[in-house]
This record gives C-alpha cells, structure tokens and sequence, in this order.
C-alpha cells in the first residue's frame, strides 16, 4: 500500500477520535471527508476501530491489532507508532515525530528548583520513545507502555508508599489522562490540548497549554497559603488583642467595631497582593528558597 492509502485509512480510523496523536493523523490529509466513518472504538491506551466503506480499520497500538488477530511486525523507532490494518489485515505503521513542547524542559527544571523530589514519566508510548521523551526534558526516571489503568495504579503504588510525605501531583493533556488526573493528589490538565473528561478531573488547568506555567501556578499556589496564613494570624491577634483591652475596661465598643473593620480593609489590601503573579513571582519564589 502506498503512502497516500495508507495515511487515508489511519484518518478515517482517526477522525472521530479527539486524541492528540489522532488530531495530528487527520490533519496529515487536508480535506479529509469523514462522512461513512461510523461505528468507533475507542480501546483506552490502545487505538480506535471504525467500519469505513465496508471495512473494519484499526489505528493504534500492535497490541490492539495482535488482539484482533492481526499479524504484524515489530516496528523499532524512537518515534510514536501507529499500526493500521483494514479488513482484518496488515496495512502499515505511521511513524509520529513527537517532539517536547518548547517549555518542557525549562519547566521541568523550574520545578526541581521549586523543591520537585521525584519527577517521573508515565507513557503509553514504547521504551525507544520514551527513553527519547524524557532525555529530551531532562527526566530520569520513565514508564514505558503504561496504559491509562497502570497509570493509576502506579500513582495508588506510590501514594500506598507515604510518597515521602509529599503530595503527588499527576500532568496529562490526553484522552486517557482523566482517571491519573483525578488519582493523584493535585491533577493539572493542559487545557489547550486536554479533552473535556482531564480537564472536568483536574484540579489545575493550563489555559494557555505551556508547561513552563505550571511552576507559575506551584509558586501562586505557594504565595496564596502564606497571605492566606499571614490573615489569619493578623486578624486573630488583633481580636484577641481587643478581646483582652475591652474585658480590662481599656478598649470601647466603637474602638473595637473600628478596629473589626480595619482588619478586614487590611486583609484585603494584602490579598491583592496576589494580583502581581507572573515571571517576577517565579523569579522571586525560586530565590528565596
């Protein structure tokens, strides 16, 4: 099968699925017409199947076309691969260059700067690519061939193990991310690219799709708890303080309904401190540590 035949059946089996590596196949054949695409599949952490002018088309893993009683061969590349067969036979392998988004490896720098203790990898994509992946981030640690349940079931591994005490926080842009996004401690999905179920499951949501805002939103977060502390602990200690005065005699009524409002105007004023986030927060968060 020549190229063009081959790309034509990887996005028919593509185009109902609202995957990122599906995404990429469609938009590999500008113009394609699903219509006659009906039946999809969807295996978690597999691929897709659909029936397309009278055929049964697979797209995704080897596993999945193993299971459909599909011979065919090993691919060996550091690229993402993505098996195709129609009418129960072998039809080829994509080969999807699935290169870091430009802010990984800076942010994933950020982060150990931030106190990160562990940071690892979890993929469904084979040894070779996700050995590349994590060397291109600047990661050690990687789990390979994961399926959407190993995900979870490595974070309920780590979490059953103290994790350290710290809490674990799981990032996913996939489909199948949305379970490991709601496991996990804190769950960040990337908006941009994340499908409705992630972004419905997290606790986090990148907007903009850049991993260099997530030591932002580590840094807000941080900022946040210590204004939100310093209130507590000014307006406790002042109404103590009046507490102590008025049984004394010392403080009057209108004293204290002044000093009640002052508290509440001051903890307001340092609140909106939090408005000034961006670069210089991060910048100033990392060199106080």
């Amino acid at each position: 099968m020549d190229k063009e035949g081959l790309l034509r059946l990887a996005a028919a089996a593509e185009s109902l699925s609202a995957h990122p590596i599906a995404r990429s196949v469609t938009r590999a054949v500008p113009g394609f017409d699903p219509t006659g695409v009906t039946g999809s599949r969807e295996a978690a952490g597999r691929g897709v199947t659909v029936e397309w002018k009278g055929m049964r088309i697979a797209a995704g893993s080897r596993a999945l076309l193993q299971e459909m009683g599909v011979a065919c061969p090993q691919v060996h590349s550091p690229h993402t691969q993505v098996y195709v067969a129609a009418g129960g036979a072998y039809a080829g392998c994509l080969l999807i260059a699935d290169a870091p988004k430009p802010g990984s490896a800076p942010a994933i720098a950020a982060l150990r700067r931030l106190g990160a203790r562990r940071i690892a990898m979890l993929t469904g994509d084979g040894e070779e690519s996700a050995s590349a992946a994590a060397a291109a981030v600047g990661i050690d640690e990687y789990h390979a061939a994961h399926l959407p349940l190993q995900k979870v079931e490595w974070l309920e591994t780590l979490d059953r193990s103290g994790g350290g005490g710290h809490t674990i926080c799981f990032i996913g842009d996939g489909v199948n991310d949305s379970p490991a996004i709601a496991r996990a401690g804190v769950g960040v999905a990337m908006g941009a690219l994340g499908s409705d179920a992630a972004i419905e499951a997290a606790d986090v949501v990148l907007m903009s799709g850049d991993p260099a805002r997530l030591p932002e939103a580590v840094s807000i977060a941080r900022r946040t708890h210590a204004i939100v502390m310093q209130n507590i602990v000014f307006a406790l200690g002042v109404k103590f303080l009046l507490l102590i005065l008025g049984a004394l005699g010392l403080a009057t009524m209108w004293q204290a309904v002044f000093g009640d409002v002052g508290v509440m105007v001051i903890a307001v004023l340092n609140s909106m401190r939090l408005l000034r986030t961006g670069s210089g927060l991060l910048a100033s968060n990392e060199e106080s540590r």
